[in-house]
This record gives structure tokens, sequence and C-alpha cells, in this order.
């Protein structure tokens, strides 16, 4: 089967890129030490070169990822070889993932790239029974990190079939977590936003579904598709909630134009080099910082604090300020660790380099 490369996203400044001697492909799914890709003569599974494993070996992000257009190269046999990934326009990171650190974040202050070169970040949250509520921190937290990413994030309050009153005043709160950005309701059973949210993928548009365990991101998938290409498993009875089916992340070419990407459940979202994200998650926030009396105002009991004022007066939720907080602190940890990190290996390298002067010196006559 051949492929348009020019509908899965392939332009004219990608090729400027590309190495001579090899050919374009984009990465659909990523396997230990290996990928699926598509190349206009069709799919490959490809391995890595050597020095694409070196990259990924000393910083993580460098791993080809799903989404990343990437250059092949086909060896004498016949089989091909991922000889490099092309720059990323976009880059969804998160900060690595551990269980005894802050916020889910690993120690050493590396990531994780879940997906590449993507346009859309939907974030999708499961409506729940009128008696539960949406994980307005989980929702703050992926969209600060899809503002990160250089994509454009928009919620998706997901199985709105099974929300048995208030979804208004749900949504209303959503848009209070995340000021600024769309946000829709979706039954992918019943059809209902399904279409809305396909306008977003015209042409070669690339999208990313995500969210946690059972929020319907891979029924969603096959409605937009149009046909089952993804596994899903019925909902349970008790909660409303999907069992969670999809276990690795797969670039999937829409037939009526676009692409999503569907990804496994996240139960830690860690921040990672966190610029504007939380600043344009949180712009309330921001706006009434403006107007405290102190520029270097910390908002913990500062006279003339306009943050802490519109949280008496009700105007700001103490729910957000406490979000807010936490990922600020998050944020700086996460700098910290990380310049931590660099400096260590640019000790290691100047170690490195003054043993070999060492060894030099020796062995001069």
């Amino acid at each position: 089967m051949s492929y348009d490369l020019s509908l899965l996203g392939w332009t004219d400044s990608r090729a400027a890129e590309l190495p001579a001697g090899t050919i374009p492909a984009r990465v659909a799914r990523v396997d230990r030490g290996a990928a699926e890709v598509i190349a206009a003569d069709g799919q490959h599974h490809v391995k890595y070169a050597a020095r694409v494993r070196r990259a990924s070996a000393a910083d993580p992000i460098a791993l080809p990822c799903v989404g990343d257009w990437v250059a092949i190269r086909q060896l004498p046999e016949g089989r091909y070889e991922l000889d490099e990934v092309l720059p990323r326009a976009t880059a969804f990171i998160r900060g690595g993932v551990s269980r005894d650190s802050i916020g889910g974040l690993s120690g050493d202050g590396q990531g994780q790239v879940l997906a590449a070169n993507v346009d859309i970040v939907f974030v999708a949250e499961p409506s729940m029974h009128s008696a539960d509520f949406a994980d307005l921190g989980r929702i703050e937290r992926l969209v600060a990190l899809a503002w990160e990413s250089g994509g454009t994030p928009v919620v998706l309050i997901t199985k709105s079939d099974l929300f048995e009153h208030g979804l208004d005043d749900l949504l209303a709160d959503v848009r209070v977590a995340a000021p600024g950005i769309d946000v829709h309701a979706v039954s992918s059973l019943l059809g209902e936003g399904v279409e809305l949210v396909g306008h977003y993928l015209g042409g070669s548009r690339t999208a990313v579904i995500l969210g946690p365990s059972g929020a319907g991101k891979s029924t969603l998938v096959n409605a937009l598709a149009g046909e089952s290409v993804m596994e899903t498993q019925q909902v349970r009875a008790a909660d409303g909630r999907g069992r969670h089916t999809t276990v690795h992340r797969e670039l999937i070419p829409l037939r009526g134009g676009g692409l999503v990407i569907d990804t496994p459940g996240i139960r830690r979202i860690g921040l990672y080099d966190i610029g504007e994200g939380v600043d344009l998650v949180f712009s309330d926030i921001e706006a009434l910082a403006d107007r405290c009396r102190f520029g270097d105002c910390g908002h913990n009991g500062e006279p003339g604090c306009a943050v802490l004022a519109a949280l008496e007066s009700g105007e700001l939720p103490e729910r957000r300020l406490e979000s807010w907080r936490k990922l600020q602190r998050e944020a700086a940890w996460m700098a910290a660790r990380t310049d931590a990190r660099l400096r260590k290996e640019q000790q290691n390298k100047w170690k490195l380099i003054t043993k070999e002067m060492r060894r030099s010196g020796r062995n001069r006559p």
C-alpha cells in the first residue's frame, strides 16, 4: 500500500532537513529499540541506527516517538534502518515517572516525549455521575503541558451521555480551570460532539488524545475513524468507567483527513521544562497578581495582595489557588533538578577531558 506523505503532514520545509541517501517516514508506533513507520511505499518495521541509540541513551527525549518524522535508510540486505529523528515542530513532554518524588517526577530531571509534531492536544476527561466531579487539577496540569508542547489544547468532557444532570455546570467549572480554550461535551457512543471534534483535524493536522484510563479515548478514535481501529471494552456498570485497553501509543490516519494519536491512560503527569504553560492556564491569577501592591508578592499574607482579596471575596476559588501553588512548586523543583543534572553532566564531561589530557601527557616521549 502506498501513501501520500503530504496527507501525513510532510512539507517541503521538512524535505530540506532530510539527510542525503535517506527517505522520509512518520513513526506510527514504537517498540523497544524499533519502530513501525509509514513511508511513501508502505509501512516498515525499522530498528534504530547506532547513533540514534547513542543519542537516546544520553537523553531519553532523543528517542523516536509516535508522530516523529524520521529519516530511514535502506541497508544492502533490503531492510530499512531508522537513521535520524528530524527536528520536531512540537513535542508533548512529561516529567519522568517515579513513585517517590514530587508530582510523580523522576529524581534525575529527565522527561519522556508522549507525542511529537502534534497540532491539537485533546485533553479527555470523563464525565462522572452527578455525585462526582471531573478532576480539574489533572485538566490544569495537562493543559499546561499542552501549551508548552506548542500544540493547541482542547478539553473534551467524554461520556457525556452518562452524566445524569448538571453537565452545564461541569462545563462551566472546566472553563474556569482552562481559561481561553475550547471545552466540549462528547458522547462517542451516541455520536454527540464527534463531528465537532473532527473539525479540528482537517487536511493533514495531527491530534493526540490524552487522559486517564477509562476516559473513552479509543472509543472516540473509532468514532472519528468511522470504523473500529482500536480495541475497546464495555464500561463498568458500577461507575460507568471504561476498562483501559490501549497499551501503546499509535498514530492513525483518518479516512476523512487528519491523523490522531491514541495513548494509554496517564496516571502521573509530571511537569517538564515549564515556561509559560502554567501562566497561561492560570491567566486569571496572573491578572490578579498584576494588581498586587508589591511586584514580588508571594500571595501569602502580604498587604495589598489582590490574589488573597479575590480569594476572600469568593472571586477566586481556593482549589484554584492551591492548584496554582502546587504547580509553581513543582515547576521550580523540576527546574532545580534539571539544572543539577546538567551540572553533573558537565562535570563528568570535564573529568573525562582532564583524564584524557593526563593520559596524553604521560604517553609523550
